[in-house]
């Protein structure tokens, strides 16, 4: 089958690698469409009993609504200068995202974020994915928020990494 051809078939009708295959190309359309423009896209990608969790902060959505809602507050509270990603890696279930962002708070709009506007930080944002059937049905954000250049600012960054840069 091509790529195209199993965006909507079940894993069941799927190999081990076409469905990993597939579980990276969902979750990397899904980081892709992660902008205030093209958020819906990047929804449309969640199952319909989606939960979206980020326990460093204490927070849980099921409802399609509010998780919009909090990326769009995410949207209006951080301002993206770099992201480094480390690694990502698919089983047939789970995608695994390690990544660095180098931000600047510019809001207030993230629910127990523990830093204010103006805060210049290097977060590490490790994502766990649950995938079934080409669709996300769980998402978790370890959000690792360091100031930028304080003493817990320190990662092992591969050589290999890829970095991408905003204007």
């Amino acid at each position: 089958m091509s790529s195209t051809e199993v965006l909507n078939v079940p894993d069941s009708e799927l190999s081990s690698e076409e469905i990993i295959a597939r579980n990276l190309k969902v979750v990397e359309a899904h980081f892709h469409n992660e902008t205030p423009e093209t958020v819906d896209k990047a929804l449309e990608l969640y199952g319909p009993d989606i939960v979206w969790e980020a326990p460093a902060r204490g927070m849980v959505y099921t409802d399609p609504a509010e998780v919009k809602e909090a990326y769009l507050g995410i949207f209006r509270t951080v301002r993206y200068h770099r992201l480094t990603t480390l690694r990502r890696f698919a089983t047939e279930q789970f995608v695994f995202d390690d990544q660095i962002g180098d931000v600047t708070i510019i809001g207030d709009e993230m629910p127990n974020l523990p830093y204010g506007p103006g805060t210049r930080l290097n977060a590490r944002v490790s994502h766990c994915f649950e995938m079934k059937d080409g669709k996300i049905v769980r998402e978790i954000v370890y959000e690792l928020f360091r100031e930028a250049g304080s003493a817990v600012d320190n990662d092992d960054i591969p050589a290999d990494a890829q970095v991408q840069v905003f204007p």
